[in-house]
């Protein structure tokens, strides 16, 4: 088990990136997308980093990049259409070091956008949104084996507009309850729904 920061070449430079990996008896890859970038959003968010953290614990290498312009990350926030890029360079190069194997796309808020649009280019074995901000932005074609997990008082992304976006499209949807955009004081919760939902 071990962990990196890298700074990986990207399409607007490099882009700081964390990697946990569980060691030889790894399942896969999970890449990570972080909320929006304007607002705060890295790779250290709490639920970037308890979506990490889970997937870690079920054997995959978790793999945490910062948005351009966030963190040592170089460049400049690009309504989305970069960050894509972004998170396809980074997939490349976890992908030519990790060779053949399932890869999981997860995020959160911004980052869930970001995952579905990447995930019409990279079909991912599992598609993992937490808190989707389907009010916010266009999200692209997601797969039929989509996880969605929203908090019950979400006060960014309501709750009820990603449960119509998710019914729409057969998705499974689970609501951590008593909670809000940041799964805040539910974090554990949000772990035991991954880990509960998740056929890893």
């Amino acid at each position: 088990m071990s962990r990196f920061k890298l700074r990986i070449d990207g399409p607007a430079g490099k882009i700081e990136t964390v990697i946990d990996d569980p060691g030889p008896d790894r399942k896969g890859l999970a890449l990570i997308a972080h909320p929006h970038p304007l607002h705060g959003g890295s790779l250290e968010n709490k639920v970037v980093k308890t979506i990490g953290d889970t997937l870690f614990d079920l054997g995959y290498v978790a793999v945490r990049p910062n948005f351009r312009g966030v963190g040592q990350s170089e460049g400049e926030y690009d309504q989305g259409q970069g960050e894509v890029q972004d998170m396809l360079a980074v997939h490349e190069f976890v992908s030519a070091r990790y060779p053949g194997m399932p890869l999981i796309l997860a995020g959160f808020s911004f980052g869930a956008y970001v995952q579905t649009v990447v995930s019409e280019r990279l079909h991912p074995k599992h598609l993992l949104l937490v808190g989707p901000a389907v009010n916010m932005f266009h999200m692209g074609e997601a797969p039929p084996h989509t996880i969605v997990i929203h908090g019950e008082h979400d006060e960014v992304a309501p709750t009820e507009a990603a449960r119509d976006w998710a019914a729409r499209h057969g998705f499974v949807f689970a609501v951590v309850r008593d909670t809000d955009h940041f799964f805040h004081k539910k974090l554990s919760e949000l772990k035991e729904h991954i880990l509960q939902l998740c056929p890893c």
